[in-house]
């Protein structure tokens, strides 16, 4: 599930207020902390948190495909939270799926990625849960499911089905001493543990279930998959559509800062560079990067890089294309994206050769049309940049006009976007209803 991030929540995070309470008398300081950066790695304020909302209260709504699911309240408040939890409960439910009253969670909760977090860094979140985060008496939220698909025992299935065992202290840890195999582990380890960035960027199968938990399960894994209306983009090493143009340095900055030389993190990402990524440490963001950088491509490019072809910049300049996309991006887009489709560096993102835009799905690049976007504040990059949305403005032809245009100008090559595809987005995503010409 796309986890939904608050901007509040970020700010606390950012300051370090309200994140954490005094560590109980005889507490294992050191032990708390290290699951301070566990949980901000494993971003669990973003989808145990509401707006305007207590960190970690619970009660934020998932629309998944059978109902509404709310998260719950992970504080230690005895009555309402996970106070009572023994650090068995607390492990069941995290990397089992099982809750303590025995009941399978939703897969909403990736217990399928936490199956890989060893249990020495649970016992470490589990510290901190209890110790370091103030209780709050918030009753958790009823989900709004229908009969029969409430039914929890199906899920038990479920979980036979496709969660994998939980690993144990051995499991993914780094050989001794340091190096690029070392390095590598660990980001893998982070990628598909407690970062648990298959869960978006990953697509489901038929059953809703993930189709790839690791890379050796095949390139499916962090190939791309649509969650909430935005394409959580392939991280895989294809050069147009996915990573393969990025260095290493791309890589750390865009986690850290949200914004690198190629694209701005937006939408889900934006917040998860908000509330997780920028408070890693540099070590873990690089290993995460080296790791990123070792996967094949998905095959969703011919393998050849696009090269820059300065003939679309050259024809608005002369004004010698009237088509009606190009009119609507001179019209709407290019005062911040430049007829040159470069953008500005870190600013405003280009649109030649982006990953974004070349991607095969063109759902991303239609929702920022529609519904705008913004840049997350951050540490490494502050300054606050967004687009505005332009749904009251275009209707769907012309937002199917301006994507296919940015798509095939510049030296891009992407499927043409129909205006039938931008009304279902449109519908979606919430966005306004089109206005009538």
């Amino acid at each position: 599930m796309m986890k939904q991030h608050l901007i509040a929540a970020a700010f606390m995070l950012a300051t370090g207020s309200a994140w954490a309470q005094a560590p109980a008398a005889g507490a294992d300081t050191q032990l708390i902390r290290q699951g301070e950066y566990l949980a901000r790695a494993g971003d669990c304020v973003a989808c145990h948190t509401t707006k305007d909302g207590k960190p970690f209260a619970g009660g934020l709504p998932f629309d998944t495909p059978i109902g509404t699911i709310y998260s719950t309240n992970i504080t230690p408040d005895k009555d309402t939270g996970i106070g009572n939890y023994t650090y068995e409960d607390f492990d069941r439910a995290v990397r089992h799926g099982v809750a303590k009253d025995g009941s399978s969670l939703y897969p909403a909760m990736p217990y399928t990625a936490y199956a890989k977090v060893r249990p020495e860094d649970v016992k470490a979140l589990y510290a901190y849960f209890m110790h370091g985060v103030q209780p709050v008496s918030q009753a958790n939220r009823d989900n709004d499911i229908p009969w029969p698909l409430s039914m929890r025992w199906p899920l038990r299935i479920w979980r036979a089905m496709f969660a994998p065992e939980p690993v144990g202290d051995d499991a993914a840890a780094a050989p001794a001493g340091a190096g690029a195999d070392a390095q590598v582990l660990r980001g893998k380890y982070l990628v598909e543990g407690l970062g648990h960035c298959s869960s978006c960027h990953t697509p489901r199968g038929f059953a809703l279930q993930e189709k790839a938990l690791t890379d050796a399960d095949g390139t499916a894994f962090l190939s791309g998959g649509v969650v909430e209306g935005w394409l959580a983009k392939n991280l895989r090493g294809d050069v147009n559509s996915g990573l393969g143009s990025w260095s290493k340095e791309d890589i750390v900055a865009f986690l850290k800062g949200g914004r690198n030389g190629h694209s701005a993190a937006f939408g889900g990402m934006a917040q998860v560079v908000q509330d997780s990524t920028q408070h890693m440490s540099d070590a873990d963001l690089n290993a995460i990067a080296a790791y990123l950088k070792t996967l094949s491509p998905a095959g969703h490019d011919d393998g050849a890089k696009l090269a820059y072809d300065d003939a679309t910049a050259q024809a608005l300049r002369r004004g010698s294309d009237k088509s009606d996309g190009a009119m609507t991006f001179l019209n709407n887009c290019a005062a911040c994206h430049r007829s040159s489709g470069k953008g500005y560096t870190e600013t405003f993102p280009q649109l030649a050769q982006s990953s974004t835009v070349l991607s095969a799905d063109p759902t991303s690049l239609i929702h920022i049309v529609l519904k705008g976007a913004e840049m997350p504040w951050t540490k490494a990059a502050p300054t606050h940049y967004a687009m505005p949305g332009f749904d009251y403005r275009l209707t769907d032809k012309e937002v199917a006009d301006v994507v296919t245009f940015v798509r095939n100008s510049w030296g891009n090559k992407a499927p043409a976007v129909t205006a039938e595809q931008v009304a279902k987005i449109r519908k979606d995503v919430g966005a306004e209803a089109a206005p009538v010409r």
